[in-house]
């Protein structure tokens, strides 16, 4: 007997051809799924569909679509069994990248139909559920210049090339940082409490190894003291992102892990959340465990606890540098 299955595809996702990403999409889940097709319009969104799917009480979600398509449904099925198929269609597809799944659409389904699943963390930042993580100060603005024309020519460069414009005005501001168990007071450029990241996220990526499923948001923060340190910075952490190596040690670098933390700046600051402008600070993000249940390779290689170390060392260094 064939299972159920809601598919959630957004046809304006993206660069490529909707009717033909769906006919590659349907020739590899309709033999295994019984398929409901639903597709996003103004009238209808993701999160909408979502909801739907979820009164239905499907055995899986499906969603084929970019990082806003993706965040919407996860939103919605957050803490439910429903487990979710992703295949990207986006621009960055920055989710199925961090969580190291299949980018090419016909191998996407292939780990759908392979049945195996994994439960994933998220965060919830200011009562709105987070798949990857939240930028405070330099790197709010570099993705509020990237906008959809800018991405649309360049892809994911798009973020680099806003981040070279935002160079020139690299403002640092004062930063109080509460968790369950410390207070930190400092100076800082940027700021990113990750659940999960992709390599290109760099600012990031300062604890080496971001985990998924560890029960724990990973901090880190920049404070250059001029461009060219920024630079250098940026190139440690794109390395290490791009090797899962340890985290370098660098005074302008801090990064520690907590399971909640709560951020206040002087002056308020720009925060994005997933890829979209959501007010300004303070915020308060928290790891809530094993919220999403997400079909996985068979091969699936992750990553654990044991694998990484805590670094809370390189985190008193930053705060004392930089107070």
């Amino acid at each position: 007997m064939s299972r159920s299955a809601f598919l959630i595809f957004n046809p304006v996702a993206g660069q490529g051809d909707p009717d033909e990403d769906l006919a590659i999409i349907k020739q590899h889940l309709e033999p295994e799924f019984e398929l409901e097709i639903a597709q996003t319009t103004p009238e209808k969104d993701a999160a909408q569909l979502a909801r739907q799917a979820k009164a239905q009480n499907v055995e899986c979600a499906i969603v084929a679509g970019g990082d806003g398509t993706i965040s919407a449904v996860v939103t919605a099925l957050a803490k439910t069994k429903i487990p979710l198929g992703l295949i990207p269609r986006g621009t960055a597809n920055a989710f199925v990248q961090a969580l190291r799944l299949p980018q090419d659409i016909a191998e996407a389904c292939e780990v759908i139909t392979g049945g195996r699943t994994r439960q994933i963390d998220l965060g919830c930042c200011n009562d709105n559920y987070m798949t990857l993580f939240a930028s405070i100060g330099f790197g709010a603005k570099m993705v509020e210049k990237a906008d959809r024309g800018l991405k649309n020519k360049l892809g994911v460069l798009a973020y680099f090339a806003a981040g070279l414009q935002n160079w020139l005005t690299l403002d640092s501001f004062e930063f109080e940082i509460e968790t369950d168990n410390r207070a930190i007071t400092g100076e800082a450029s940027a700021v990113a409490i990750a659940n999960a990241a992709p390599t290109f996220s760099v600012l990031a990526q300062g604890p080496a190894n971001i985990v998924w499923d560890d029960g724990l948001l990973d901090i880190t923060l920049i404070a250059p003291k001029n461009r060219a340190s920024a630079l250098v910075a940026s190139f440690y952490l794109f390395k290490t992102a791009l090797k899962d190596a340890e985290a370098n040690t660098r005074p302008d670098i801090g990064y520690f892990r907590s399971p909640w933390v709560k951020i206040t700046t002087d002056p308020p600051q720009k925060v994005v959340i997933d890829g979209e402008l959501v007010g300004k600070t303070p915020i308060e993000v928290l790891c809530v465990p094993k919220a999403l249940t997400v079909f996985v390779p068979r091969a699936f290689d992750s990553l654990t606890a044991s694998d990484r170390s805590e670094n809370i060392e390189e985190l008193s260094k930053f705060a004392i540098h930089n107070k």
